[in-house]
């Protein structure tokens, strides 16, 4: 079955880097475009960043945008999300999504996605 794990995540100060990683298996990788999301404790999980299956074109939501980085390694089946510049408002749990598609098109809805990690705590202080 589909398996996705996140890793990465922990406790860094305000303006400091994390990079967090999500190994995918029981897919063929490089047929799906890859996610990010978090969900902060009350709020709804939202929209982080994506990247189409050869990684050649990539979205982000407004709150990230020059900060993040999102790239994969279709050789390791894995998905990376470079975080910059944090804030403690991107203290979150990060999950990792997966939509089988070889289109060019980039979804923000969680809906989209069919396959999720079981996230990864990401908390920055001040």
């Amino acid at each position: 079955q589909v398996q996705l794990v996140e890793a990465g995540g922990g406790l860094v100060q305000a303006g400091g880097s994390l990079t967090l990683s999500c190994a995918a298996s029981g897919l063929t990788f490089s047929s799906f475009i890859m996610g990010w999301f978090r969900q902060a404790p009350g709020k709804e999980r939202e929209f982080v960043a994506a990247l189409t299956w050869s990684g050649g074109s990539t979205v982000y939501a407004d709150s990230v945008t020059g900060r993040f980085t999102i790239a994969r390694d279709n050789a390791r089946n894995t998905v990376y999300l470079q975080m910059d510049s944090l804030k403690p408002d991107d203290t979150s749990v990060y999950y990792c999504a997966a939509r089988f598609s070889k289109s060019t098109y980039v979804p923000k809805t969680l809906g989209a996605y069919a396959y999720w990690g079981q996230g990864t705590q990401v908390t920055v202080s001040s």
